[in-house]
């Protein structure tokens, strides 16, 4: 039987993974299953030894006789799946406080909420943390079978498998899901019912690029308000999806004040909702606010890729006027709206200057920029806002608003395909 291919592409953490690793002791890469942390951390570290904690017997040889574990890989090592032995991370500790040569030791792990509250306890200080997502539309771009088109690049979405094997993405996502939710939920919380917990999941799926009313949300489910309030929190600590808060500066008090929700990957979205082929999306009545959530995403990864903060809100007013996204950095800041259609609505831009005009005279920021990103094919500026098309979201300055517009492609150090 013949080996599958695999195809190895740069991925934009990889110049913040080097950084870091000249930084401190302990470098620690969490994210999703499957977002490909173990191939990226294995290819920027060639040099290192390898030990993944999926393997009950290294598992529990790291739990057992922690010391000797280490012992073992005393010139350092990539270790993945950490979560899986948090009791390590306290004689981490111990052995790169005695020996604190920078980069010695590589974590990985796909649960960030097995991993965040040990790593503060006892890694403060001692590791830089970055977070790998799923692939970018410039990194999804670098695989030779990258979908073509605005419908197929969301149906796809972003897990490197997916790419790198030439799988059918539908197929895929669906085991996806069935995993996830019988490991990770299970490790997580006391989920008796597996079945409602789907259903939850969907109808966040439902709500993506909305905002969030956990009363509704769990009603819908037939749970409560404190277990939707759990179960979402359990996705966004995933790396499933992950709320925007409302602008937090006062403007009066015609602003609502709910998070918007979105999730990281449109082709999980999309799975979710029972899209079972790209061209589903073109009249279907939630295609909006994928394009939405997937704008989020991509202004997300953007910026996690480069080792920053998010720094992402949204603005609405009680009479109805919005702003999908709203960047802050270094004083700007850049107000982003999300249309899926091909065409520019000369409205749209009058809507974005206003408020542009009304931000800019609430809080005095250093720069304001308008932007739209939308569905069509041409990038320009018309009416003072920057029209940026899909395809070219990635060679846009995420930053700050003032910056000039150019790629923000990675540097070439390391590669990934699957994880």
């Amino acid at each position: 039987m013949s080996q599958a291919r695999t195809v190895v592409i740069p991925r934009n953490l990889a110049g913040p993974l080097a950084d870091l690793a000249r930084m401190y002791p302990i470098v620690t890469v969490t994210g999703p299953r499957q977002s490909g942390k173990t191939t990226l951390c294995r290819t920027a570290f060639a040099d290192k030894a390898y030990v993944s904690l999926e393997p009950l017997d290294y598992r529990d040889f790291a739990r057992q006789d922690p010391r000797g574990f280490l012992r073992l890989h005393a010139r350092g090592a990539v270790i993945d799946e950490v979560q899986h032995a948090p009791e390590l991370l306290s004689y981490l500790q111990a052995e790169v406080d005695e020996r604190p040569e920078r980069g010695r030791f590589v974590l990985t792990g796909s649960q960030h909420f097995g991993l965040s509250q040990a790593i503060s306890q006892s890694l403060a200080g001692r590791t830089g943390v970055l977070h790998l997502l799923p692939l970018s539309l410039d990194e999804v771009r670098r695989f030779p079978a990258a979908p073509a088109g605005l419908q197929h690049t969301l149906w796809t979405g972003g897990y490197p498998r997916i790419l790198d094997q030439e799988l059918p993405p539908d197929r895929w996502l669906a085991d996806y899901v069935t995993t996830y939710v019988q490991r990770d939920v299970r490790q997580a919380l006391n989920v008796g019912d597996l079945q409602t917990f789907t259903t939850f999941l969907r109808l966040c799926a439902g709500r993506t690029a909305c905002e969030v009313n956990l009363s509704a949300l769990g009603a819908d489910a037939g749970v409560s308000h404190n277990t939707a309030r759990a179960w979402l929190s359990v996705l966004e600590t995933s790396f499933l999806c992950f709320r925007v808060p409302a602008w937090h500066r006062n403007l009066g008090k015609r602003l609502r004040k709910a998070a918007k929700l979105h999730f990281i990957d449109s082709g999980l979205v999309c799975h979710l909702l029972g899209i079972h082929a790209p061209e589903q999306l073109q009249h279907h009545p939630l295609r909006g606010a994928i394009f939405e959530s997937w704008v989020a995403a991509e202004v997300f990864k953007a910026r996690a890729n480069r080792g920053l903060q998010p720094a992402l809100s949204h603005v609405r007013e009680d009479r109805g006027a919005e702003i999908d996204l709203v960047v802050e950095a270094a004083g700007d800041l850049l107000l982003v709206e999300a249309k899926s259609g091909a065409t520019v609505v000369p409205e749209t831009l009058a809507d974005m200057n206003r408020a542009a005009g009304r931000l800019a005279a609430a809080v005095r920021p250093a720069a304001v920029q308008p932007r739209l990103v939308y569905g069509g094919d041409a990038s320009r500026t018309q009416s003072g806002v920057q029209v940026v098309s899909w395809s070219d979201i990635q060679d846009r300055s995420w930053d700050c608003a003032a910056a000039p517009d150019g790629p923000d492609g990675p540097d070439g150090r390391g590669g990934l395909s699957t994880g």
